[in-house]
């Protein structure tokens, strides 16, 4: 007998302000400790255990022990998604309007593939020149399909497509942007998409962000592209 998911205990989990605060950091894509989640969600160590633990227990979080450390990260891409999905529909804060320059809005992770301007821009692109294009057989219209003229391009780019294929999990799918309120590009290729652009120092990572800089060889290739950055 199958059990039905528990909506309300989940609900519980990540409605703690100091847990989705923990979820928001490690959306960066890098493992961290908890010491390090500690700090950045403004809690002691000893009370940062406990938020641990349960956010371990329900699924949220991955723990690996590595010397004398142990690092978390997020369990899955779904949860990944999850979190992305919370900052779409979560009511903005109280304060001063965020400039339209802001970085994060133009450049950023979502989890492991580029969001923002950038990443909105990028999927725009990419279906503009016929690369990739609607799964016909997608009645949801999220997943996408890479054209033999995209598998060309993708290629010649450096991109391992056999690499990207045998991942296990979704290979090409739109993924809204919470701050574009456009969609960007997600899944496997989105991410081999973002490694390759960062191998070839077309965009760099700020350090302990998600917020990513374009470089001026990066600004130079994709407006060979038809780009234009901001």
């Amino acid at each position: 007998m199958n059990a039905e998911p528990d909506l309300a205990r989940l609900a519980a989990t990540v409605g703690d302000p100091r847990r989705i605060q923990m979820l928001a950091l490690l959306m960066e894509g890098r493992a961290l400790t908890a010491k390090e989640l500690a700090l950045g969600a403004g809690i002691t160590p000893a009370t940062a255990t406990a938020h641990l633990r349960r956010l371990l227990d329900d699924g949220l979080l991955a723990g690996t022990s590595q010397g004398r450390h142990k690092y978390f990260r997020l369990a899955s891409e779904q949860v990944a998604q999850l979190v992305e999905s919370l900052m779409r529909v979560a009511p903005r804060r109280q304060t001063e309007p965020a400039p339209a320059a802001e970085p994060i809005r133009q450049a950023r992770y979502c989890y492991d593939h580029l969001a923002g301007s950038l990443g909105t821009g990028l999927l725009a692109l990419l279906l503009r020149k016929g690369w990739l294009v609607n799964d016909s057989s997608d009645t949801a219209g999220k997943q996408l399909e890479l054209t033999s003229k995209g598998a060309r391009a993708f290629t010649t780019l450096g991109v391992d497509l056999e690499g990207v294929r045998a991942r296990r999990r979704q290979f090409a799918c739109r993924c809204l942007d919470w701050s574009e309120r456009r969609d960007h590009l997600g899944g496997a290729l989105g991410a081999a998409l973002a490694e390759h652009l960062q191998s070839a120092h077309w965009i760099e990572r700020k350090k302990h962000s998600r917020v990513v800089a374009v470089t001026a060889l990066g600004r130079e290739q994709m407006g060979q592209w038809g780009l234009r950055l901001v």
